[in-house]
């Protein structure tokens, strides 16, 4: 039900944002301070004018529930969802040749958080008059689009001069903090109700128990 969708994505809400805390900023800002906030500032900048960009394409927000709107934007759809996985997949790059292993708090975070997302998005598409065969090459599209995010990741941070992972992983934190505020946690709290503050405050304990 949507009630349980917004309750798993408001456990990958509070994940996230121990995520972003202890594993992003926290490394950057020990790295080097004026790399990390710049970082933060660009990420956090670069997808508000992203998802602005979309948002004035399709002619405002579109929920996960306005199926009628769903059908008539499929690429704002993608768009959209690219944009929320690029700093997630970028993240998860990265860490592998800065780290030598992907951070869990990250990874239990995204899979939370878009699971959930997704799977209605698609319910959504379904009941809009999607076929199958069209759903499953969008999802396909954002799959692959995520993919070479990982990969620039963990290219750009090797070829980046000193320093350069700072600025990377503050630039992620910044991205996946306003598409927390702007996308995941509206729609977790319109979906799942009062609850959700109760389960994100869940998640962020869990996901800082990871970290």
């Amino acid at each position: 039900s949507n009630r349980w969708v917004g309750i798993a994505m408001a456990f990958g809400s509070g994940t996230l944002i121990a995520a972003v805390a202890y594993e992003l900023v926290l490394d950057a800002v020990e790295a080097s301070v004026s790399l990390a906030a710049a970082g933060f500032a660009a990420g956090a900048l670069a997808y508000y004018v992203g998802n602005w960009a979309i948002d004035r394409r399709r002619g405002g927000r579109v929920g996960m529930t306005s199926d009628s709107t769903l059908a008539g934007s499929a690429n704002a759809i993608v768009l959209g969802t690219v944009l929320d996985g690029i700093p997630e997949s970028f993240v998860l790059g990265a860490s592998i040749l800065q780290d030598g292993a992907v951070p869990i708090a990250v990874v239990v975070g995204v899979f939370a958080a878009n699971v959930p997302e997704a799977l209605s998005g698609t319910v959504g598409l379904l009941d809009a008059g999607w076929t199958r065969a069209r759903v499953f090459t969008m999802w396909s599209i954002v799959v692959a689009v995520s993919v070479v995010a990982a990969m620039a990741g963990w290219f750009l941070l090797d070829v980046m001069p000193s320093g350069g992972g700072a600025f990377a992983a503050a630039f992620a934190a910044g991205a996946l903090l306003v598409m927390l505020a702007d996308t995941l946690m509206p729609e977790a709290f319109e979906l799942g109700g009062r609850e959700v503050g109760l389960v994100t405050a869940l998640g962020f304990a869990v996901g800082f128990a990871l970290t």
